[in-house]
């Protein structure tokens, strides 16, 4: 597959700066007492951006308690990523959703999810009412390897596969579901093995490879845009951190394990690559690019402790969404 060059430089920025949000972020809201589990995603940047890629702002993503790197592969702003870790106003859901619960419809993003799978039929649906409508829009699912055995990811599949839906189910198999080893929790040797159940192609490719995963993703997503029905796309990689910030890793996995899952970093396994095939990508033009997300994370931490935090009376507010009357009334005859 040959990509050209603003492409490539596109997919290693979007790596870079989810690097650099979590090595920053995460840390920061333990230094600013902020008590809920914050969940890092280093180690799986090459999946979001592989995926990601290939949608606008049209589309749809429904992501997982480990979903920052999702929100910045769809378009999120950092800087108000940030301010909603914070608790802040100035965050996407106005310092209410943290972390776990970030939101941005005007980039298709609907939201990291603290429920296990809980985002896959929200996706479902987004595809159910593009198909309705004719949108011409796709949906992405992302769960893990815990949610894999979820009964709301099978229902999900099952009715994506009978109507055809336009969605793509992505699993990121990080190897542990919290602290349960994959091959433990799981009835097959592969989660994309599930797709022959419903009829649905399936796709397994190396997470820390985020050219193997825009290939493969790219197929998925020209399959299900072209009206041809939903895929299971399964993405081997690794979380370099516990399940939380108050993890562990040690105590359920080995030092050699994590060391041997470094070695293969989706960064620097980009950068080696491309380096290596002289195509006019330097070494320093990535280093540029790590320094601007570093900065960027810089800026964004200024932003988000300037902003301030929730009124009390404010508990009450975004509380419903404002739905039309004309609609509600017309019952069993409204248009999807």
């Amino acid at each position: 597959m040959e990509l050209d060059r603003d492409t490539l430089l596109k997919l290693y920025r979007t790596m870079t700066t989810i690097r650099h949000f979590e090595e920053r972020g995460v840390p920061e809201t333990g230094q600013r007492g902020m008590s809920s589990s914050v969940h890092s995603s280093v180690g799986q940047e090459a999946v979001p951006t592989g995926v990601c890629a290939h949608l606008s702002d049209e589309d749809y993503i429904g992501s997982t308690h480990r979903g920052h790197g999702h929100c910045i592969a769809k378009g999120v702003d950092p800087k108000r990523m940030m301010a909603e870790l914070f608790g802040r106003t100035h965050g996407p859901n106005k310092g209410k959703g943290g972390s776990m619960h970030i939101a941005d419809m005007s980039k298709g993003m609907l939201g990291t999810n603290g429920i296990v799978a809980g985002s896959v039929p929200l996706a479902v649906g987004a595809a159910l009412t593009s198909k309705i409508r004719k949108l011409g829009r796709v949906a992405v699912a992302f769960f893990g390897d815990g949610g894999a055995n979820q009964g709301v990811l099978h229902e999900c599949m099952n009715l994506a596969s009978v109507w055809k839906l336009p969605v793509i189910f992505c699993c990121e198999n990080n190897g542990y579901a919290e602290s349960t080893p994959v091959e433990y929790g799981l009835s097959v040797a592969n989660v994309s093995d599930r797709a022959a159940a419903y009829d649905m192609p399936g796709f397994n490719v190396d997470g820390m490879d985020v050219l193997a995963v825009f290939e493969a993703a790219g197929e998925a997503v020209a399959r299900a845009r072209a009206g041809n029905g939903p895929a299971l796309l399964e993405a081997r990689t690794y979380r370099y951190y516990g399940h939380t910030v108050f993890d562990n890793p040690l105590t359920y996995r080995t030092k050699e394990e994590e060391d041997h899952w470094r070695a293969r970093d989706p960064l620097l396994t980009f950068r080696n690559h491309m380096v290596a095939q002289g195509n006019e990508i330097t070494a320093e033009e990535l280093d540029g690019m790590d320094e601007e997300a570093r900065l960027l994370m810089e800026e964004a931490v200024v932003f988000a402790d300037a902003s301030p935090l929730p009124e009390p009376h404010e508990l009450y507010e975004d509380v419903y969404g404002d739905y039309p009357v004309e609609m509600m009334r017309r019952g069993a005859n409204m248009p999807v």
